[in-house]
């Protein structure tokens, strides 16, 4: 059903006297506001003088030197379980070995255990044994066949130190049950430590299961090594206690808002000083690859704490003074831009608001009082025009000769004074945002920072060489027991469950003599080859290309040229490169081309800096110098970088490659104390612009843009334009003056034609003629 015209009526009332969020109050008073606030903030900020001895780049670089160690423990157990389970179900799926049999190839493909026994389930019998004595007491063969029975466990050995067991069940049709039992300290494979820096293995309990760095009080020689050797150790139980703790809260709740790349729980500890010296402490608890994906090693309830001293550096960086000053500055020109955007936009719209409203009561008497420039002029001198028109004039006598483009336009406008605001606050933004406290020249890094750049790396590329090394052992395994089974459909069964329980391989095949496959299970094979190169059991095939071609080479012993082959996945590689704090991360070939990284790169291509090839050459064998990890700090195009280089030393197939691991970051994105401070002054700035653009913004649109455009229309109706109907946008300032405009539109004679002369209303018919449009214009 259609609205009735009352109804419809109604409607258009409660529109027009529904109130707005707008005029020309609301943005500048907003503006002082922020400019107020900014101006404490930056008070509060920079003009502090607490600075702490310690900068938190420092301790946050002892947590993921923690969190590093962490990942490496967890990596091993997790992979000493594995591959003692699959090694087991190898053997179990031939035909029956003896016990001597199954030790020796264990031991001849691993050497990962400290000691390797098999045991009959059932008399709990010791049938073979390899390496240290395995301590079997502590196992009970009766309970191996209950739930989680053969998980591994850790025993307390006679001389205070601790073993872990891992234990796998050897099974053959019409033989009794055996237990192959595994022995592995619990020291940390391949950790970087350097100087001074001490690590520890804890439990739940706090107790220290194993330690690196801190040397026995009856190893040194002289009292005062045997002193610091005691306290650092009472200092490093102190940390185990505080961090025993810590770690049983919950990982989300334990890690900063924003924070990520660690599953688990860790943190950084501030201990004593001595000597000048202050001992902090990184800690993190043993998790998962993934968040909330339990495996064997993290149901041990084990940690990591990893201790250093440091030299304090209790200077400030620079006193309250520029903070400050920078307030300051802050208010006064904050003050000047209010100031003018009252005196020369506020107060002029206001004056017009009130002179509209006086016309349209009905006062003519007194001349409308304009402003003298901008938008507010052209629409005073309107006003005025109108005002004689309705005592009478004409239109054509009351127009002003125009003379030059500065009578249409009222001289300098409302837009120009707001830009003029903004440039005002600008010079104080401006400088803020580009100039002052720029850190890159002055910054200081503390040389710890680049001790943990060089030991991180170094740990980095012990990681990837030993993940390497296990997976040629793999393949050794995997050769060792197909032997002399030719039987595809058996070789294809072993090479899926391989490649099923490893992530790292996306190809596992074998080949005969001649190059032919024979089996094999996941991707196609890229480039089949019969053998290994002499001396290379790993080696990368291509040298162009999007993505290297990583295989390894294992021959099967009782089949002469027959090869089990393995193609590692480059995103497998790439992926142990992910840590936290370490920036752009490289592996390069022994000619310095890029093999993988943690980040986008072009396979093949060089490193893209002078600084790192020398860095890379500096730490490469085959220049004759030394083969040890390098770090630097060097100052590149106004920028400090902070670079380590770390090349592929010990033992293990993946040793021939001749890799280096580099690792480059800016110190910018670390808390150093000075980076702090121009992180909070560019802050200052972005904080300021953002404030001006949005108020004055805001201002242009609700006030500067129909105030141009009400200028237009009013002096079109001063012109003698009484057909077109002026209609407000907002309920503001603006708004009003529009409306007291199309009432003096209603009040005004109609236009006459060009070839009858003007003829003044008379003086009875005006009030009936023109009260009811301007009850109507009321109404809307």
């Amino acid at each position: 059903m259609a609205a009735t015209p009352a109804k419809r009526r109604h409607k258009v009332r409660r529109r027009a006297d529904m109130s707005l969020l707008g005029g020309i109050r609301p943005p500048i008073a907003v503006l002082s506001v922020l400019l107020l606030s900014l101006a404490g903030i930056t008070a509060l900020n920079l003009g502090r003088t607490v600075q702490d001895p310690v900068p938190k780049a420092v301790l946050t670089s002892q947590q993921q030197f923690a969190e590093d160690g962490a990942i490496a423990l967890r990596a091993s157990i997790d992979e000493s379980f594995t591959d003692l389970g699959r090694t087991a179900n190898l053997f179990n799926a031939g035909a029956p070995a003896s016990p001597d049999a199954v030790l020796d190839k264990v031991s001849s493909v691993y050497q990962k255990w400290t000691g390797t026994a098999v045991v009959q389930i059932s008399s709990g019998k010791l049938l073979a044994a390899r390496g240290e004595n395995v301590p079997l007491t502590a196992v009970d063969t009766a309970k191996l066949s209950a739930k989680d029975g053969l998980s591994p466990r850790m025993v307390r050995l006679a001389n205070g130190e601790t073993r872990l067991l891992s234990f796998a069940v050897l099974s053959w049709p019409g033989t009794p049950q055996q237990l192959l039992v595994a022995s592995s300290n619990l020291r940390f494979p391949g950790i970087s430590l350097g100087q001074f820096r001490s690590i520890a293995v804890i439990d739940d309990d706090a107790e220290i299961l194993s330690s690196d760095g801190i040397p026995e009080p009856e190893q040194v020689r002289t009292d005062t090594q045997r002193a610091d050797a005691r306290r650092a150790e009472k200092q490093l139980k102190s940390f185990a206690k505080t961090a025993s703790v810590k770690v049983r809260r919950n990982p989300i709740s334990a890690r900063e808002p924003g924070s990520g790349g660690f599953p688990g729980v860790s943190g950084s500890l501030v201990g004593a000083v001595h000597t000048g010296d202050r001992s902090i402490a990184g800690y993190a608890s043993l998790a998962g690859p993934q968040p909330g994906e339990p495996t064997i090693a993290t149901g041990l309830g084990l940690s990591v704490v990893a201790m250093v001293p440091v030299s304090e550096n209790p200077t400030a960086v620079a006193g309250p003074l520029f903070g400050l000053i920078a307030a300051g500055a802050l208010t006064v020109i904050g003050a000047l831009a209010v100031a003018l955007l009252l005196g020369t936009v506020q107060r002029p719209l206001l004056r017009l608001f009130l002179e509209s409203r006086r016309l349209t009561r009905g006062d003519l008497t007194r001349p409308v009082s304009s402003p003298s420039y901008g938008e507010a002029a052209r629409i005073g001198r309107a006003l005025e025009r109108l005002r004689r028109q309705l005592l009478g004039e004409p239109a054509g006598a009351t127009t002003p000769p125009r003379r030059g483009r500065f009578a249409r336009t009222g001289g300098f406008g409302s837009r120009g004074l707001v830009l003029v605001c903004g440039a005002l606050l600008l010079v104080w933004c401006a400088p803020m945002l580009l100039i002052l406290n720029r850190a890159d020249d002055t910054a200081v890094v503390p040389q710890q920072l680049v001790n943990d750049q060089r030991e991180r790396t170094d740990t980095l590329t012990d990681r990837v060489r030993r993940a390497l090394n296990e997976g040629q052992a793999d393949l050794l395994s995997v050769a060792t027991l197909i032997g002399s089974d030719t039987s595809p459909t058996a070789m294809h069964t072993v090479l899926e469950r391989t490649r099923l329980e490893h992530d790292r391989y996306q190809s596992l095949y074998v080949v005969d003599p001649s190059g032919k496959v024979v089996a094999h299970a996941g991707d196609t094979p890229h480039q089949p080859v019969s053998r290994a190169k002499a001396g290379h059991p790993i080696r990368v095939l291509n040298h162009s290309g999007k993505k290297p071609l990583i295989v390894g080479y294992a021959g099967i012993p009782s089949r002469s040229g027959a090869t089990v082959i393995g193609e590692f996945r480059i995103e497998f590689l790439n992926g142990l490169l992910k840590r936290p704090g370490l920036g752009e991360v490289r592996v390069v070939d022994a000619d310095q081309r890029v093999i993988g990284g943690n980040t986008g790169y072009r396979a093949f291509h060089r490193l893209p800096s002078e600084r790192l090839r020398t860095l890379v050459a500096g730490t490469n064998q085959k220049t004759g110098m030394s083969p040890h990890p390098s770090g630097i700090l060097y100052r590149d195009g106004g920028s400090v970088q902070i670079a380590a280089a770390a090349p592929f030393v010990g033992g293990g197939a993946a040793k021939t490659l001749g890799w280096t691991v580099v690792s480059e970051q800016p110190a910018r994105s670390l808390a150093i104390p000075e980076y702090r401070r121009q992180n909070l002054t560019v802050l200052g700035g972005l904080l300021g612009m953002a404030a001006v653009a949005a108020c004055l913004g805001w201002l242009h649109i609700v006030v500067v843009r129909p105030l141009r455009a009400l200028a237009d229309q009013a002096e079109t109706l001063a012109d003698g334009d009484r057909r077109t109907v002026l209609y407000p946008r907002h309920h503001d300032e603006v708004g009003a003056v529009t409306r007291s405009l199309e009432l003096v539109r209603q009040q005004l004679p109609a236009q006459p034609k060009r070839d009858t002369a003007p003829t003044a209303p008379s003086a009875p018919a005006a009030p009936a003629t023109h009260a009811a449009p301007a009850a109507h214009a009321e109404r809307t």
